[in-house]
C-alpha cells in the first residue's frame, strides 16, 4: 500500500494539501515502511496557478469529481491513503470518492503520521478542512 503525505520539506506535514511543494510517498508492507520517495507537486490547482474567485464554480466531470481536481486525483491514484494538516472540503470529498482514505491530521512529522496509520491510531480531523472548493 502507498501513503501520500503532503510535505514542503520531506519531513514535516504541510498545512495545506493544495499548496504543498510535494508529497512524501511511503510504501508500506504489513507494519513496515519499505520505501519512501518525494513526488513534486505540479498537479494541484494551486501549484498550476489556479485561484479561487468569488462566484466562480467548477463543473463536475465523470464520476462527479470536480474537473480541476482530475490532475491530482490521477497523480495520487496509486496511493490508498492521503494525509495533510489541512485541505479544502471538495478535494477531501473527491479523494474519498475515489476510494482513498483521507486524513486531516494534527501530527507534525510525515513519518509519525504514517506510523500512527500503520498502528491504526491516526485520527482524521475533518473539522480542520477549509470550506473553499
Amino acid at each position: 500500500m502507498k501513503i501520500a503525505v503532503a510535505s514542503d520539506d520531506q519531513k514535516t506535514i504541510a498545512g495545506h494539501f493544495g499548496r504543498t511543494r510535494g508529497f512524501m510517498i511511503y510504501t508500506v508492507e504489513g507494519d513496515q515502511i519499505v520505501d519512501q520517495n518525494y513526488r513534486l507537486n505540479d498537479f494541484t490547482g494551486h501549484s498550476r496557478g489556479a485561484h479561487h474567485e468569488a462566484g466562480h464554480h467548477h463543473g463536475h466531470g465523470a464520476g462527479g469529481f470536480t474537473d480541476r481536481h482530475a490532475p491530482v486525483l490521477q497523480a495520487l491514484s496509486d496511493c490508498q491513503v492521503v494525509c495533510a494538516r489541512g485541505m479544502g472540503r471538495m478535494i477531501y470529498e473527491d479523494l474519498a470518492r475515489t476510494g482513498i482514505e483521507v486524513f486531516v491530521v494534527n501530527e507534525l512529522f510525515t513519518d509519525e503520521a504514517v506510523r500512527k496509520y500503520i498502528s491504526n491510531a491516526l485520527a482524521d480531523h475533518l473539522e480542520k478542512s477549509c470550506e473553499h472548493d
